[in-house]
């Protein structure tokens, strides 16, 4: 379904509209979901750089983008290219959204998981501590992203303690 929707909004918009755009990257993220990752890499890396290109580095579409890259590439055991992709975009999202809201936020725990995937324990640890403390205050305490918080702090720690 994905692929025919891609192929009919390139057909009748052409490629580098931004439906266009979310309908490739929906596409991969489905090629993603079925662990059908080498497609998924490949879809999510052309769609950032048409993002880049077409929207500019700092539009949310395009900080979406990189984050889907980033989360495929570590998917796909290419952790040190999420890493790298995962810091440009908390940077990123830090400078044009905020420090406090939600998709920074977001964005600081996928780096602090991918930290923590690659061994950088106290690395992940640390955000893990900044984003929990963060979601508390802009959340609040019984916000489904502040308990995921708490859960993934506690997990890395107990990582840390074996």
């Amino acid at each position: 379904m994905h692929e025919q929707i891609l192929t009919d909004r390139q057909r009748i918009f052409g490629d580098d509209d931004p439906d266009t755009l979310t309908s490739r990257n929906n596409l991969a993220g489905a090629y993603e979901s079925a662990g059908r990752l080498d497609q998924a890499v490949t879809l999510y890396e052309q769609n950032l750089t048409d993002c880049e290109r077409v929207l500019g580095n700092d539009h949310p579409d395009t900080l979406t983008s990189r984050n889907n890259l980033a989360y495929a590439y570590q998917a796909a055991g290419r952790l040190d290219q999420a890493i790298t992709l995962y810091e440009q975009n908390l940077t990123d999202c830090e400078r044009v959204l905020a420090k406090d809201h939600p998709d920074t936020l977001t964005s600081r725990n996928n780096l602090a998981y991918a930290y923590r995937a690659a061994g950088r324990l106290d690395q992940a640890i640390t955000l893990y501590e900044q984003t929990l403390t963060d979601r508390q205050r802009v959340l609040g305490d019984d916000h489904p992203d502040t308990l995921t918080s708490r859960n993934n702090l506690e997990a890395a720690r107990r990582t840390k303690d074996v």
